[in-house]
């Protein structure tokens, strides 16, 4: 696996200064937009760590560990001390305490869990990050500190499990939260979010794909799902704003043995901390 491949899924509304820039590039050379585009599709943007995640942070073991591959360290997240663990990955601009609703009831259920902001997120280093990146920082945590029962995902952290399962990550069972799905439409939202045209766009995926030696499609969620065979539980709500449903209708077509919870009114974030979601969880890993 290439370390250095550029893919993920980016929500944040974009300043209107970063429109103009684009648009303005745009107009004046086309190379210098695409330089531009690529440069903003893999910078994510650092958030403080809320109150509502305090507690995790306080109460893990914290630890930065190098991932020889991409140059760069991770901060990893140890919370609680049981042997049964359960990787719980981030999605864009998230951290390693995003999931603490998540985590806490697992840990009063038996589990410890092992989490940690992938590159260029949270305490971790470096400015710019990928998907690629994310993947291979869990297989990376899976030799060192693995075996992990579980693992569960949310948004860009959703499609890096499926995609580590791909490649080996080995779990007895995958929850999915709030997956991406087409890596194409994921460009293809953001070259819309910039105000920029379709032609610009196709560059961008160009280069991408000229850096990656490979179309970036290997890397969309629902191919990945064709070589899981691991029983799945898929969460996704209707009013996500961010990854439409529809992306979790099509991965679930192509997964072996896969669960969709569809749920209302908790957009792609507040999904997170769902007494009811979190509830499912547990029994699904407890079956």
């Amino acid at each position: 696996m290439t370390a250095h491949k550029k893919l993920h899924n980016s929500s944040v509304k974009i300043p209107k200064f970063i429109t103009v820039t684009a648009k303005t590039l745009e107009a004046v050379s086309r190379p210098l937009a695409v330089k531009f585009m690529m440069r903003l599709f893999t910078t994510p943007i650092k958030h403080k760590i809320p109150k509502r995640e305090e507690e995790m942070n306080r109460n893990s073991r914290q630890e930065l560990v190098m991932v020889p591959s991409l140059r760069k360290s991770i901060n990893v997240y140890h919370f609680g001390e049981s042997q049964r663990k359960v990787l719980l990955v981030h999605g864009w601009s998230g951290r390693g305490t995003q999931l603490h609703s998540i985590a806490a009831k697992l840990i009063k259920n038996g589990y410890s869990t092992i989490s940690f902001d992938a590159p260029a997120h949270g305490k971790s280093s470096g400015k710019t990050s990928d998907m690629t990146e994310f993947i291979a920082s869990i297989l990376l945590l899976e030799q060192k500190y693995g075996p992990f029962e579980y693992a569960i995902g949310h948004s860009l952290g959703a499609m890096a499990v499926l995609n580590a399962v791909k490649r080996g990550l080995k779990i007895k069972k995958a929850v999915t939260i709030g997956s991406g799905d087409i890596i194409k439409d994921i460009m293809d939202d953001f070259t819309k979010k910039l105000g920029m045209d379709i032609a610009t766009g196709s560059m961008m995926i160009h280069k991408f794909e000229k850096k990656f030696g490979e179309t970036i499609n290997n890397y969309s969620a629902y191919i990945a799902a064709k070589e899981v065979t691991i029983p799945v539980l898929m969460f996704h709500d209707n009013d996500d704003a961010d990854v439409p449903v529809s992306a979790a209708y099509h991965i679930k077509e192509n997964l072996a043995d896969a669960t969709l919870v569809v749920t209302d009114g908790l957009g792609h974030r507040k999904i997170l901390g769902d007494k009811t979601v979190i509830k499912q969880i547990i029994d699904f890993i407890e079956q």
